[in-house]
């Protein structure tokens, strides 16, 4: 069993990055700019923007962080947005979810500029992902795509089955795994709530992505020998036994289904470092974009 390392994948594509980054300040180029806006004082939500902020520190890009109060209208959201959209230094930003119930994040994400939406949330920015064109690809299963890649497992002709169905990670991965790419050609099961008898399915599947948000829900007895596991979950467990109460753990359970799998990705640690590397990725897309 190999552990799919999304800490380790992310940091070579920082590196990667950093090169670039430094290769466009001896030439003079622009220094890509990165802005993420934070509405409320979400623990989960704050620690997620302080990583992307700190790994824009690392790799060499501007970056701006803006924190609006939990009571913030969504015209007032919108106002920033739309600064954000006419502000020609910045080149890619983020509005961090989930909103205040008062704010309306449908309305939100379409008031992005798709040309700035380095989350690849907009529908402009789907629809061509959905058409195999190119776009800011949503940074989850961007990171996911990449690191199969890089581990270099094969996708074309496998059963894949997806577990979750949403905007964010289920549905793009169902698209681009299906899609002619190097890491795609497979035959794509999107699975969910409401499927009957999911177990059957899921041992059928050479490559298993859960993205379902329920903790340890997949265990070993659904899973055949040598499959690929991707844990896109990650879900606070309260556990007495740790010093701050909880423990972390992703839609898998890792005892069970790593005896049996070939490729895991462990939970933390495995896709979401891959996610801010994505992100950053589309922000230097950006950037280039412009040149």
């Amino acid at each position: 069993m190999i552990l799919l390392d999304g800490k380790k994948t992310s940091l070579d594509i920082k590196q990667e990055i950093a090169v670039e980054v430094k290769s466009r300040k001896e030439k003079g180029l622009k220094i890509p700019h990165l802005a993420a806006i934070i509405v409320g004082s979400d623990g989960a939500s704050m620690t997620y923007v302080n990583s992307k902020v700190k790994s824009c520190q690392q790799i060499g890009f501007n970056s701006t962080l803006i924190e609006l109060p939990e009571e913030t209208t969504e015209e007032q959201l919108l106002h920033e947005i739309d600064a954000l959209n006419k502000d020609k230094d910045i080149d890619g930003f983020i509005v961090q979810l989930p909103l205040p119930k008062q704010i309306d994040e449908q309305k939100v994400l379409m008031a992005v500029d798709p040309d700035k939406d380095v989350d690849g949330f907009h529908p402009v920015n789907v629809g061509k992902m959905t058409l195999d064109l190119p776009a800011f690809l949503p940074a989850t299963p961007a990171g996911i795509m990449e690191l199969l890649e890089r581990y270099d497992i094969e996708t074309s002709g496998k059963n894949v089955v997806v577990i979750g169905r949403s905007h964010i990670v289920g549905r793009p991965m169902s698209i681009l795994l299906s899609q002619k790419r190097k890491v795609g050609n497979a035959t794509v099961t999107l699975t969910h709530s409401r499927t009957k008898d999911l177990a059957s399915i899921t041992r059928e599947a050479d490559i298993v992505v859960a993205a379902l948000g329920m903790a340890e829900f997949l265990t070993g007895d659904m899973v055949k020998e040598g499959v690929t596991i991707i844990d896109v979950g990650i879900t606070r467990v309260p556990d007495a036994t740790k010093k701050r109460g909880y423990r972390l753990a992703g839609d898998v359970h890792f005892e069970s289904v790593s005896e049996k799998a070939s490729y895991i990705t462990p939970v933390p640690g495995g896709v979401g470092p891959m996610t801010i590397a994505m992100l950053l990725t589309n922000t230097l897309q950006a950037c280039q974009n412009k040149d």
